[in-house]
């Protein structure tokens, strides 16, 4: 089973870098091995970057490996250092306590929890940071440490070579080195994975286990994924896509995957899917004779919201997608998913008491068009549409009975360019 996850993982992408292969192959198939990734609540929720590891993590359990999943609530006062030449901006730790339940929460609908000699236990590295005084920190933990291999590390070179780096982030790997060592002692944890540009700091706690307890350990570390273009994996013109249903709605989370590059899908059907390789690699043919199809997008699309939010949420942002373009009834939508819909679209809003303006003026308002003239050929070329309902005359003005939910208008030019409007 375990040459099987091995193989799998190296064919869908998912292997950057692992310490020896072989003992890492003969500590799996010894049973059930304990192993952790962290996340260090930094923000509310975790976004789709984190999902790719996680995804991982979910993976092994499914193997018959027992997951540690660790919330930094240490950790995630201090910051790692980021590739970029600036320090983060320390959190306060109320709103990381916050973060940190709101993260928790999130893992456990990937990962099982209660059943069997591997259910997952969650960790939080503040559990056994917070008692230690700095002096016992400083003797028990920091003496095994180089400050010469701590400068050497890719996270700490690259900001020495700009503007500097605080004690507080070059620390880090210290702290997360002491991880791996408590979680060790704590659930015989003996394998690491993460991210690539984690492998410094995850080989500093093989190191630290060696030093302290004469055992070995090991990592495994997952690439980076970025788009076709070489722009990072996981933003849109609107942000990060986070897993969260209040930070990025079922809705614009599956839009995200339907509207993904075509360049990119074979790719991620890889990395996300749980399908089987026969599946995937029939979905890619399929893709490849015919994109414009989007059968491999609406697939990976329905496949990982089903996941992330449920299969309900998951069907209600179809009925959406389909209703919006005129192959389902608008009014069938719930209100908060046709406002997240509609949130997506080029918008336009009116004041609530004001006089309504025609369909040409708020078409034109909302940016579709270059101007009025261009709305008024749209109308008379017969493209124009009110709430999927064409419109016929130039001078046609919407009324209060045609607002959905009261609030929300739908115009349309030809078959897919869409835009909003909103009273406000």
């Amino acid at each position: 089973m375990t040459a099987e996850l091995i193989a799998d993982l190296e064919w869908r992408g998912l292997i950057a870098q692992t310490t020896d292969r072989e003992a890492l192959l003969k500590q799996l198939n010894g049973g059930p091995t304990s192993f952790y990734l962290g996340f260090d609540p930094t923000a509310p929720s975790l976004h789709l970057g984190n999902l790719v590891v996680l995804l991982v993590m979910r993976r092994f359990q499914l193997a018959g490996h027992k997951p540690l999943p660790l919330v930094g609530g240490a950790t995630g006062l201090v910051g790692d250092p980021s590739g970029k030449n600036e320090e983060r901006t320390l959190n306060e730790a109320d709103v990381v306590a916050q973060w940190v339940e709101r993260i928790r929460t999130q893992l456990a609908k990937f990962l099982d929890f209660d059943n069997g000699e591997n259910a997952a236990v969650m960790t939080n590295n503040l559990d056994w940071t917070k008692p230690l005084s700095a002096l016992e920190f400083l003797r028990d933990i920091g003496k095994h440490f180089s400050v010469n291999q701590m400068l050497s590390k890719d996270s700490v070179s690259s900001r020495l070579e700009g503007g500097g780096i605080s004690y507080t982030e070059f620390s880090y790997q210290v702290l997360q080195g002491f991880d791996f060592l408590e979680l060790y002692r704590r659930h015989d944890c003996r394998l690491q994975i993460g991210g690539s540009d984690q492998w410094g700091n995850i080989i500093a706690g093989l190191d630290l286990i060696r030093k302290v307890e004469g055992a070995s350990a090991h990592c495994l570390t997952i690439p980076l994924l970025m788009k076709s273009d070489g722009s990072k994996f996981g933003k849109t013109a609107g942000g990060s896509v986070w897993l969260d249903p209040e930070m990025t709605s079922p809705y614009a989370f599956y839009q995200f995957w339907l509207n993904s590059d075509d360049a990119d899908i074979p790719k991620y059907l890889k990395v996300f899917s749980f399908k089987s390789h026969a599946e995937i690699s029939e979905l890619i043919a399929s893709h490849e004779v015919n994109p414009g199809l989007r059968e491999a997008h609406r697939a990976l699309a329905q496949e990982l919201t089903t996941l992330v939010h449920g299969a309900g949420e998951c069907q209600a942002a179809e009925r959406a997608a389909r209703a919006l373009f005129g192959q389902g009834e608008l009014a069938e939508l719930d209100e908060k998913t046709l406002a997240s819909a509609l949130s997506q679209l080029p918008k336009t809003t009116i004041a609530v008491g004001s006089a309504f303006p025609t369909w040409v003026d708020l078409l034109a308002a909302t940016g579709v068009v270059e101007s009025k003239s261009a709305a008024r050929r749209i109308v008379k070329e017969g493209g124009a549409y009110l709430n999927n309902a064409k419109v016929t005359a130039e001078d046609f003005i919407p009324t209060h009975e045609n607002l959905l939910f009261g609030r929300f208008l739908l115009l349309r030019k030809g078959k897919r360019d869409l835009a909003a409007v909103e009273v406000i």
